[in-house]
């Protein structure tokens, strides 16, 4: 197995620790608060990816209007993301985030008049029929985490649409030094009506996610650098095997044999959507301070 391939599979069971870290948490603390404390944190690694550009040239801007934009919908995805890891099921969140490439590809056909063939809008729509199976709306009751990660997806199209438009024309530092600095503000202001002092270990957790997120992100780069994008890219639907196994293990959530065959209609729909892709993939590494920004 290709070098990189082994690092996208570290970088995702990386990311899939940190998401069981905040699930954790539990609802104990606002969104808000979780995403400042982790946001903070995940610089720390993040900074060592730089590239040799200066911090202070963030603000140089060629689309401010649409980088500030992104940096919004990042920001309300991720707020999304963590309700939802908070209460509902480690799977289920998972396999709902999964629709994103449905929401990339619409808006990729509205927005930036791609062409997408026959067979991709096949599979989408077959992915879209397993997380039906999974969440059964009508068949069993539906809670808010399961509308804020579908919130979450809209918000991810949005982003990636935005991203693939200016990344080619603005710094890395801009893309993620913006997104850190709002994120902090707005999560900073949005935690203090409802703000919990974090004892020791709380601060401990948060740290690990922030580590964790950071350090995924960072193998993500390596693995990129080792392996082509259309060979890494497929690894990350095994995060829905580390979701049914950090579920069971330590949230003591099962999913049922209908839920179970939505998630391998998921799995198998989006690995062949990924293998099937002629377009070469511009591969945007996964910090965790924007993780609905690939």
């Amino acid at each position: 197995m290709p070098v990189g391939v082994l690092l996208a599979f570290l970088a995702y069971a990386t990311f899939s620790m940190a998401d069981a870290l905040i699930k954790a948490t539990g609802p104990a603390m606002s969104v808000f608060e979780i995403a400042f404390f982790t946001t903070s944190f995940s610089i720390i690694p993040a900074m060592l990816t730089k590239r040799g550009e200066r911090w202070r040239d963030s603000y140089k801007l060629r689309h401010p209007w649409l980088v500030h934009l992104r940096c919004a919908t990042a920001i309300s995805g991720t707020a999304c993301v963590m309700y939802a890891f908070t209460h509902i099921p480690f799977a289920e969140v998972y396999a709902i985030g999964f629709l994103t490439p449905i929401m990339v590809t619409a808006l990729g056909v509205l927005v930036l008049k791609e062409h997408v063939a026959l067979h991709r809008w096949l599979l989408l729509i077959i992915s879209f029929l397993g997380v039906v199976l999974i969440i059964r709306p009508g068949l069993r009751d539906l809670q808010l985490g399961h509308l804020a990660i579908l919130c979450s997806v809209f918000f991810g199209g949005i982003t990636t649409i935005i991203l693939r438009h200016v990344a080619p024309r603005e710094r890395r530092v801009s893309l993620v030094g913006l997104q850190v600095a709002y994120s902090g503000i707005f999560n900073g202001v949005m935690m203090l009506p409802f703000f919990v002092v974090p004892s020791l270990e709380q601060l401990g957790i948060f740290l690990g996610i922030g580590i964790l997120g950071g350090t995924g992100g960072l193998l993500l780069i390596a693995a990129t650098k080792r392996s082509p994008a259309n060979v890494v890219a497929p690894v990350q639907y095994s995060q829905l095997i580390w979701a049914i196994v950090f579920g069971a293990a330590f949230f003591g959530e099962y999913p049922d044999y209908v839920a179970i065959i939505g998630l391998v209609i998921v799995l198998s729909a989006g690995l062949a959507n990924v293998l099937t892709e002629k377009v070469k993939i511009v591969w945007k590494p996964r910090l965790f301070f924007f993780r609905t920004g690939l």
